[in-house]
């Protein structure tokens, strides 16, 4: 085998003759032998193995520029390339398309392909969703990598007012950025739960005082519990606001929304009962005010905010709103059709409950819902039969899209778990090769104080590399970072 130094030119036919569509050449893949003849290649002359057919011409340099290694007895060129995936891509020159098989990294396939030359648009579409899939993964992975980072790190050129904002948004919404932030949360938590147990407890009779009017009114201590719930809130939701780095998109946060219908009513309702008996009846004030009351219900969302799962459980009910809609259109239809059929069947009996169609939509929903509160229900045979056979489609609608929108929540939790995983390792392996760079630079810069190329106090703050600098650093080097994300499964 000749060497790419070499210039001589391999051997070939010296006067032209040989037509490139009926080239021969061999190509050896990763230890995968494969023959391709010239008029298959030439289909799509811009791909590497079409180069391959007009390299022979322009000497070992040409060549080896397309090639690992090239056999001039044989005329057999080397790839030290993915055999599985060469396997697929050349079926572009026979079917004009390519699959991917199972079990290939779609990342990886798309980097063979771009060695190969061939183009992206020859991948099938269903091999396509998994590519985008596999790059928003990498791009979620890298984005938390990112945020990590941005955490470790303090730019020293920022103002004191900015690093003091950067600090109070991850002390409020990163709990696990230290011990106190996660004391924090667990405050947040727990002021959560009792701002809505007292809300539930309010409401009981028993523990309720009577105002010199006569009225009913929480007792003055559940008040004072929920001034202090609320004070804790309006702080937290103020301090956020604050040191939030882009307040507009804060503002319009759908947590951050409920955040404030949590603490408005409260405000209203205690602006309209010192101010609002002026302006108006007192009977009217205390209608707002109680109306007002019943949205201290959406604290409850604010759980969401420090819980996994409900945030997992919201998000896939997001993606499932194609099944959601089948699931509605299914019990709609259910419901038109067994409340007009129950609603004529009962319309012989004498004491029928089913006084027109829309009455009977309710008996409808209870009974395909398999409720059944028996405040409605049929006395006839026929009317029987219809209830029968509509509680078994309404159990027969209901089962059959449950399942794609358990297999989202699934999918979902578990693919937020390994893309969690891939960071930490991710910044596991920066942190390896940020260790074993310095460890070699300390080693050569030694050398180099030893013969006394170098003088000591320079040597030394050469060694002053911050923790979080290096990860900045490593993380700036696309090459390197792509290279380790590529190779994820």
């Amino acid at each position: 085998i000749k060497m790419a130094g070499d210039s001589r030119s391999p051997d070939v036919d010296t006067d032209g003759s040989e037509k490139n569509e009926e080239t021969e050449i061999v190509v050896n893949v990763g230890g995968v032998r494969q023959v391709f003849y010239g008029d298959n290649l030439n289909q799509y002359p811009e791909t590497r193995l079409a180069e391959l057919i007009n390299c022979l011409s322009g000497g070992y340099d040409s060549i080896f520029s397309l090639c690992d290694d090239y056999d001039p007895g044989k005329r057999e060129f080397y790839f030290d390339r993915d055999p599985d995936a060469f396997k697929c891509i050349i079926d572009v020159y026979y079917f004009g398309e390519i699959h991917m098989k199972k079990g290939i990294c779609p990342i990886c396939f798309k980097n063979e392909m771009e060695f190969w030359k061939v183009d992206l648009k020859f991948l099938d579409d269903c091999c396509k969703t998994h590519l985008s899939e596999k790059k928003e993964e990498l791009e979620e992975i890298a984005r938390r990598v990112q945020l990590i980072l941005d955490d470790l790190g303090a730019d020293a050129s920022e103002s004191r007012w900015k690093r003091c904002q950067k600090y109070i948004w991850k002390f409020l919404e990163k709990p696990e950025s230290s011990y106190p932030a996660r004391v924090i949360a667990v405050l947040s938590f727990l002021f959560i739960l009792i701002s809505s147990v007292v809300m539930c407890v309010g409401t009981i009779p028993d523990l309720q005082v009577v105002d010199a009017e006569g009225n009913r009114m929480e007792h003055p201590t559940l008040d004072s519990i929920e001034t202090a719930c609320i004070g804790w809130f309006t702080m937290e939701y103020v301090l956020r606001l604050i040191s939030s780095p882009n307040k507009f998109h804060f503002a319009l946060s759908f947590m951050n929304i409920v955040d404030v219908l949590a603490i408005l009513p409260f405000y209203v309702s205690l602006t309209l009962t010192h101010l609002g008996a002026k302006l108006m009846e007192l009977s009217n004030v205390q209608q707002a005010v109680q109306a007002l009351r019943i949205m201290r219900i959406a604290r409850i969302f604010k759980l969401a905010r420090h819980s996994s799962g409900l945030q997992t459980l919201t998000y896939a009910l997001k993606r499932s709103f194609k099944e959601l809609g089948l699931l509605l259109m299914y019990l709609a239809v259910g419901i038109f059709v067994f409340s007009a059929l129950g609603y004529t069947m009962e319309q012989s009996h004498p004491e029928t409950l089913f006084k027109s169609i829309p009455q009977s939509f309710w008996w409808a929903i209870i009974t395909m819902t398999t409720v059944g509160y028996g405040d409605i229900y049929p006395k006839t045979t026929l009317g029987k039969l219809n209830a029968a056979i509509s509680f078994l489609c309404g159990v027969i609608a209901i089962a059959l899209p449950i399942h794609p929108i358990i297999n989202n929540f699934v999918r979902y939790y578990n693919k937020q778990r390994v893309l969690e995983t891939a960071a930490k390792h991710e910044l596991e392996l920066m942190e390896l090769n940020s260790a074993e760079g310095k460890a070699a630079s300390s080693k050569s810069e030694l050398e180099d104080l030893a013969r006394g190329g170098k003088e000591g106090p320079f040597y030394s703050s050469r060694l002053k590399v911050s923790h979080s600098d290096t990860f900045i650093h490593l993380l700036s080097e696309e090459k390197h970072y792509r290279t380790r994300l590529q190779s994820c499964k």
